[in-house]
């Protein structure tokens, strides 16, 4: 059976597309945020991939800003490209989701 993390492998994305819908982001701070509501299976690292992803997609974009602790942080907002596959995303888990709840709970046989 697939573990926790290829479960979310999917699912993360629309996730972090979410988080940065609320406002400009950097990586360390998207992290604290996704544990905050209880993803606590992958490591820090693994956002970073698909923000680069995600950006060469052009689903989000990245600035470098000044920082009041170190070196200069990158935060990342959601271009307009990003906020139609939030959109389809939310879709697609709604379907998902109900459709699974419905094969664990045996309705609609």
């Amino acid at each position: 059976m697939a573990d926790t993390t290829q479960m979310l492998k999917g699912i993360l994305d629309g996730c972090l597309l979410s988080i940065i819908k609320d406002g400009e982001i950097y990586g360390y701070e998207l992290a604290a945020r996704l544990e905050s509501y209880g993803f606590t299976s992958f490591s820090e690292g693994t956002i970073y991939p698909l923000l680069l992803r995600m950006q060469k997609e052009g689903l989000v974009t990245a600035t470098l800003r000044k920082s009041t602790a170190g070196p200069k942080r990158k935060y990342y907002s959601l271009t307009e490209k990003g906020e139609e596959e939030l959109e389809s995303f939310i879709k697609r888990w709604e379907q998902l989701s109900s459709s699974v709840d419905n094969v664990l709970n045996k309705r609609g046989r």
